[in-house]
């Protein structure tokens, strides 16, 4: 699997596997030991993670409402190691207001999955590198700050 540039199928079978050895009781790397916290945080995506020959070549369409389950674990991931590393600077002392804004960590990782589905879109128009500054702005505006 490619680490920064991973395909559609190489991200579903890696929730696919972490899942699958977390039920069997197998020792976890890091990686899935951090999405096995956010498959637990999504109870809803259980039973597509249980059934990964029915889902791996599922197609989502957010035009009709619906969510990849994938791309949602995803951003989450994302999130996570941003805030682990502390980039952009200052997304940790944003992440920690949104934790007290809504006194737990699911919601306020949404909000900062919010910003940054927002930030890759606003590339994505702009046919642009993802803007570090564009999406310290959005995250400041969650937590009620006007933008610098």
């Amino acid at each position: 699997m490619s680490l920064f540039n991973p395909s559609r199928d190489e991200v579903r079978d890696f929730f696919f596997q972490a899942w699958e050895k977390f039920k069997q009781q197998q020792t976890l790397t890091d990686l899935e030991k951090i999405a096995i916290g956010v498959i637990q945080m999504h109870p809803e995506y259980h039973p597509i993670l249980d059934a990964p020959e029915q889902y791996k070549q599922q197609e989502y369409f957010p035009e009709l409402g619906e969510t990849n389950p994938f791309l949602h674990m995803s951003l989450h991931l994302s999130v996570l190691e941003q805030i682990s590393i502390n980039q952009p600077i200052g997304i940790i002392e944003v992440y920690a207001k949104l934790k007290l804004t809504h006194q737990e960590e699911h919601a306020a990782q949404h909000d900062v999955i919010d910003c940054l589905g927002e930030t890759i879109w606003h590339a994505q128009q702009n046919k642009t590198a993802i803007d570090a500054t564009y999406y310290l702005q959005l995250l400041n505006k969650k937590i009620g700050l006007a933008p610098s």
